[in-house]
């Protein structure tokens, strides 16, 4: 569900590995390093005694099991008290660094589904693990949490997946194969949230899904003579989409949208899943499929996405390479629901901004730490309201030196925009609203530009280009 799965897992232990070889040092005061018992064995700002069935299972519980459980991402179970104490070193390690839980944002509490633990939490574990990690009364230990079977959001509405498994060679460049699956709407219906499920996480690395209402990407695919389902376009889906329904890469959770709230997927349209390959070294075979929940509740406004995009040559050994965006304008007022950054593996940080129409500027979302192997939609708990006017702009740095592990490239060489996971992009996703939109009473809102509908980047980018921004 990564980059390769292989490549996320590798990634943890290597880290987790590193640290624990001196973890004995971090765990251990000088006293306790001549041979004296454990210190700091009791709960931050209390007397009491630390235990795994009092303090230690409540945060993993709360914070860990989601993904560390069996089948899901992380490459270990955190379920029970013999999971935590085979991994208590290791605990200590990524979460004293906080490279777990995966968060990369800058934010306190702004957004949705926020992974961060407090500064008592990271203490308790390493309190815990440095008494030797006693378990407590095994009967207050709380009950594991339950996760729903299959789907996360329950049973879908729909579910789509192409008609027959697709087969991936063991060598060779990565793949963007699409999918034409028909819709079969006999009317416009609006979405209230889109789940992908890779039928092989080893290979799957990212599923965007546009639209088609043309029929053109049935004719590529009927056109296609490889004997596979499917054809092969790199870079969207060989012809002009009608729009896009959403996409999915490691780290997003899927989310229901607010009510009143929806995706719009036309009647008589065909959904084109793009599903990025990531070769394993062995023959592999994939049949990914979607789920969709359809709106419950009348629908006022239509989500829209705006492309905030940025142009580079990255430089051989640049360790900070500075790309700034392409300002794309609202023409009327908006409401920002969520942003989601996406570079590629010498990405480093990205910051997203609104310009205010007083010149005025508020930053959307900071990730000081990017990860390539863990993208996320951050949402936000408030949505932001923003006036016409406003231009969407981001700044974002790229490490393409020998100092960074995930250089693709050794010794690295020049970098440009492209689809290979090896090349990069610079891109921001901001998911908005217009205020203007009153579906309930036939008012369509106008003043935005989106991804995936006809002309809205390229005339974004065109817009730019000749001055005429705002």
């Amino acid at each position: 569900m990564t980059l390769k799965r292989s490549h996320w897992i590798a990634a943890t232990l290597t880290l987790a590995c590193t640290a624990t070889a001196s973890v004995s040092l971090l765990l251990r005061s000088p006293a306790q390093a001549e041979g004296s018992a454990p210190k700091h064995k009791d709960v931050p700002g209390t007397k009491r005694a630390i235990t795994y069935s009092k303090d230690i299972a409540p945060i993993l519980n709360q914070n860990c099991a989601s993904c560390h459980r069996t089948g899901e991402i992380g490459p270990f179970a955190l379920m029970s008290y013999a999971d935590a104490k085979k991994r208590a070193a290791q605990l200590v390690a990524v979460t004293s660094n906080r490279f777990m839980p995966p968060w990369h944002a800058d934010s306190h509490g702004e957004f949705q589904d926020e992974r961060k633990l407090t500064a008592d939490q990271i203490a308790t574990i390493k309190a815990w693990v440095a008494a030797g990690s006693p378990e407590g009364d095994r009967a207050a230990t709380p009950a594991p949490p339950k996760f729903p079977q299959g789907w996360s959001l329950g049973q879908p509405d729909l579910v789509l997946q192409p008609s027959k498994a697709y087969s991936l060679g063991a060598e060779g460049g990565d793949v963007y194969r699409c999918f034409v699956i028909p819709g079969g709407q006999a009317e416009d219906r609006y979405i209230a949230a889109m789940e992908v499920h890779p039928g092989n996480s080893k290979i799957v690395h990212h599923v965007i899904a546009y639209l088609d209402g043309s029929g053109k990407a049935k004719q590529l695919e009927t056109a296609n003579k490889d004997g596979q389902p499917g054809y092969t376009s790199y870079g969207g889906i060989g012809t002009t989409p009608s729009g896009a329904i959403g996409g999915w890469a490691p780290g997003n959770m899927p989310r229901l949208l607010p009510d009143g709230v929806g995706t719009l997927l036309p009647k008589g349209n065909d959904v084109v899943l793009q599903v990025h390959y990531h070769r394993s070294g062995k023959p592999e075979t994939d049949q990914t499929k979607i789920g969709i929940y359809f709106c419950k509740k009348p629908v006022d406004k239509r989500l829209r996405i705006m492309p905030v995009a940025g142009l580079f040559a990255i430089p051989p050994g640049d360790a900070n390479y500075a790309v700034q965006g392409f300002p794309m304008p609202l023409r009327s007022d908006a409401t920002i629901l969520g942003v989601m950054p996406h570079m590629h593996l010498l990405g480093k940080d990205m910051t997203v901004t609104a310009i205010l129409p007083d010149n005025t500027t508020k930053a959307l979302v900071k990730v000081p730490n990017y990860d390539f192997n863990w993208q996320t939609t951050y949402m936000y708990k408030e949505p932001v309201k923003v006036a016409a006017g406003t231009r969407l702009s981001l700044l974002a740095h790229y490490d393409n030196s020998t100092s960074n592990p995930r250089n693709p490239n050794s010794p690295p060489k020049k970098v440009t925009w492209g689809e290979q996971t090896t090349d990069e992009m610079c891109l921001a996703f901001v998911y908005y609203t217009l205020d203007n939109e009153k579906l309930t009473k036939g008012v369509t809102g106008q003043g935005g530009l989106e991804f995936g509908q006809r002309g809205g980047r390229a005339a974004a980018l065109r817009e730019f280009l000749k001055g005429k921004n705002p």
